[in-house]
């Protein structure tokens, strides 16, 4: 860990903007904010604050930080809005890009969901978080990484969305739709088509929990990297947030396109089970014919 090279030591974290003298600079203010704001009651603008996120301007993501944490926002409320933004780039994620690029809005999302997650642990003791700098620093972090990849979003896919011409002449039926999915996933190239089945079934009124099933199911099947386990574990996590609206919704369609993005793959576990299967019954494997049986 010590001889690791953190993101921010990189060129685009100090040129042209010095975005950690920034992060640095804010971290105080921002446990300030939160200790000035934390008796001001329940704030609700988590899908507003996310839109800023998405902004090409740092000093003013940065200062709608500071303005919602004074108006009552918590670490973790702060933290639910990093997700859903940093879910927007993947959901967005214009296809024109460099398939590697899917990996750096992966990374981004899992940091923002893994930076919610502790904020919420610690949230326990809002006393102690409101004078938590790192804390503060974790999320400046968050939310500068959004900043950075807004690139991926030139031109932004288009979110599929209720009334969407695209979505009316898919099937309606959740067997139909599942079994359209898991077709989507045995063909390269169907980012779109995934994700639209995700918002065909969403936006019809379909239990969410089965989609989610059956996107669980498509990555089962595939002989999966560690990444695509990471995407679909945060994308529920954050689902699980928002619950069956909108923005629950856009986050299931980044899920979707993401694992869509990834398959199929070669599937080797198929093989290594016919292997195993064939050693139990005392095969050869290397041999021209196999033994004869009694």
């Amino acid at each position: 860990m010590v001889a690791a090279r953190g993101a921010d030591e990189s060129t685009e974290w100090r040129e042209p903007i010095d975005l950690v003298a920034l992060c640095a600079n804010a971290s105080a203010d921002l446990a300030a904010a939160f200790a000035t704001g934390r008796d001001r009651g329940p704030w609700l603008q988590h899908a507003e604050l996310a839109q800023n996120l998405l902004g090409g301007d740092p000093g003013a993501i940065i200062a709608a930080l500071q303005a919602a944490a004074f108006e009552g926002a918590s670490c973790a409320d702060l933290g639910r809005s990093l997700g859903y933004a940093a879910a927007l780039r993947v959901a967005q994620f214009g296809t024109a890009n460099e398939h590697g690029d899917w990996e750096t809005a992966h990374h981004v999302f899992t940091y923002c969901n893994a930076v919610h997650q502790v904020l919420k642990r610690i949230g326990g003791d809002p006393e102690h978080v409101a004078d938590f700098v790192e804390a503060s620093r974790a999320v400046l972090h968050g939310a500068l990484a959004i900043y950075l990849i807004r690139y991926l979003n030139f031109p932004p896919a288009r979110l599929p969305a209720l009334g969407d011409d695209r979505l009316e002449s898919m099937p309606s039926t959740i067997e139909e739709i599942r079994f359209a999915l898991l077709d989507a996933f045995d063909r390269q190239h169907q980012i779109d088509a995934a994700a639209n089945l995700v918002a065909r079934h969403l936006t019809l009124g379909h239990p969410p929990n089965l989609i989610i099933y059956a996107l669980a199911h498509a990555l089962l099947r595939e002989d999966a990297g560690f990444h695509a386990f990471q995407m679909f574990e945060a994308g529920v996590r954050q689902f699980d947030e928002w619950g069956n609206t909108e923005p629950g919704h856009h986050i299931l369609v980044a899920v979707a396109r993401y694992l869509a993005a990834h398959s199929p793959t070669e599937r080797g576990w198929q093989q290594t089970a016919d292997i195993a299967a064939r050693l139990s019954r005392g095969d050869q494997l290397h041999a021209d014919e196999p033994p004869a049986r009694p």
